[in-house]
Formats: C-alpha cells, structure tokens, sequence
C-alpha cells in the first residue's frame, strides 16, 4: 500500500508554486499540514505511485486540475448549520440592514450553496429580499455550478428542516423546494437576486461595498499571513457600520481588526464601528 505521506514538505511547496503561477490558483498560504494531509489523500485516491506522477498530472492535465481544486479545498456545509448563527442574523441583523435602500451581502466561500439558500430564504420571510443582492463566491467553479442548481439530496431534508426550525423560521420549510426521487431542488426565486462567480481570496481584490460578509469555516484553513490578508480584504470591502460573521472556531481577536470592530453576537458576528 501507499505510503500515506507520499508528498513532502519540499514536494508540497514546489507544486502550490507551481499550481499558481501555471493557474492562478494560490494556495502557498493555506494551512501546510491541512493542504498536505488532502494533497496525500488525492494521491490514494487516484492511486498515484509517486510524487511526480502526481505533479505531471495535476500541471500537464487541464481537465484532471478542477479534481485536484475540489479535493484541495474543502466543501463541508449544510443549511443552517449553527441554526442559533442563523437565530442571530435572523433577529438582531437582518432587521437592522433593511433600513438602508439595497442591501448587498458577500457570502464567501459558499461551496456547494447550502448557506446561499438558508440565507435567501431569511431574507424572503423579512420581506427584504426585493432589495437584497447576494454575492456568492468560490475559488472552486465545480462546485459553483452545482450551487446554482440548488438540488440537494433528499436525505438531507430531515436535518436541514430541523436546522431552519432550531434557527427561528416559522415557514413549512418543504415549501421552499420540489421533491423528485432522490434529490430536491429549491425554488427558482430563491436564487433570483443571488449572483455566483468565481473569487479567490488569497489573491483577488474586493470587488463592492457591502453591508453583510459571511465567511465561516474558510479562515481556519489559513495560516496566519493569508488570515491578515482576506481580514484586510473584507474590511476593504465592508461599509461603514457593516457586519462581519465568522465560523466558530473562527475570531478576530488577535488581527488589527480587533480595534475597529465590536462584537455583537456570542455566535461570532461583529459590526465595523470605524
């Protein structure tokens, strides 16, 4: 059997550089010995007998490279997950941004969409979703496109629902999709107003002024460096008085972000006071 760490610290440097000058895709920055433990996973997976053989696929094999980014970056989420974050937004945010004439909210790192359309139907229920953009971003396109499907599977409905329950919703929550065999697929309007593109956050710029970004579980894949970075990005791209929400593992206690924002709520929401 394989070796499990087939990839070495040395290997392991040597491909992210290579990966992004060749693609434009930076992970220099990621945590070394979370991208490692997945890059080895890869090469169980797909039965890679060495390090090269690996390194002359993943750059001389455009079609196998969007594999190489799905395993790389991880796409664990579900709708409402942390249904008392969604409580809080429901309650104490939302409410609040729907006194301002549009309301424009960065969901980044949305992976597969599940949070796209938890949020979505927040803001259908506060009747606020006529003036409300969503931006949702990913540095993956592959599952971006499966995002903009919104199908889900099936088996995944008895706990979503009793997330949207545990959150505060009040809705039959079975109203919002179509059962068909195996999988559901959510309403049309539920995505009406939400626009999906690609966006990579350890090199690319902010792109608009928001007054809502949601970035949870994506920074502690980061190490500290690319941490300042996208920290420095959102504040960029967050207006004055806007909210900023973390996963809850995640803080912004000890960046310099830590002097202008104000924590709001335990479930790790913080507004930008100057």
């Amino acid at each position: 059997m394989m070796a499990p760490d087939i990839v070495g610290d040395e290997d392991l440097e040597q491909l992210l550089n290579e990966v992004a000058n060749v693609y434009g895709y930076d992970f220099t920055e990621y945590s070394k010995a979370s991208i490692k433990r997945r890059i080895n996973r890869i090469c169980l997976l797909d039965k890679h007998k060495s390090f090269a053989e690996l390194r002359y696929k993943v750059l001389n094999d455009q079609s196998y490279l969007s594999r190489f980014i799905e395993e790389v970056t991880v796409n664990v989420t579900e709708m409402y997950r942390d249904p008392f974050f969604y409580k809080a937004l429901r309650e104490k945010i939302i409410p609040k941004l729907g006194v301002n004439p549009y309301i424009k909210i960065w969901l980044a790192g949305c992976s597969t969409g599940e949070e796209v359309y938890s949020i979505s139907i927040l803001l259908h229920e506060a009747k606020l979703a006529h003036k409300a953009i969503i931006y949702a971003t990913d540095i993956n396109p592959t599952v971006l496109e499966k995002a903009k499907t919104g199908v889900f599977a099936i088996n995944q409905m008895k706990l979503y629902t009793e997330n949207y329950n545990n959150s505060g919703g009040s809705s039959d929550f079975s109203t919002y999709y179509s059962a068909n065999y195996d999988h559901v697929s959510f309403k049309e309007y539920l995505r009406k107003n939400v626009i999906f593109s690609t966006h990579n956050l350890a090199s690319d710029r902010s792109f608009n002024e928001f007054q809502l970004i949601i970035c949870r579980n994506v920074l502690i894949y980061f190490d500290k460096n690319l941490q300042d970075k996208v920290f420095n990005l959102f504040d960029a791209s967050l207006e004055k008085l806007g909210y900023l929400a973390l996963g809850s593992k995640e803080t912004i206690r000890f960046s310099h972000l830590n002097q202008t924002y104000k924590q709001v709520e335990k479930e790790k929401i913080w507004k930008k006071t100057r």
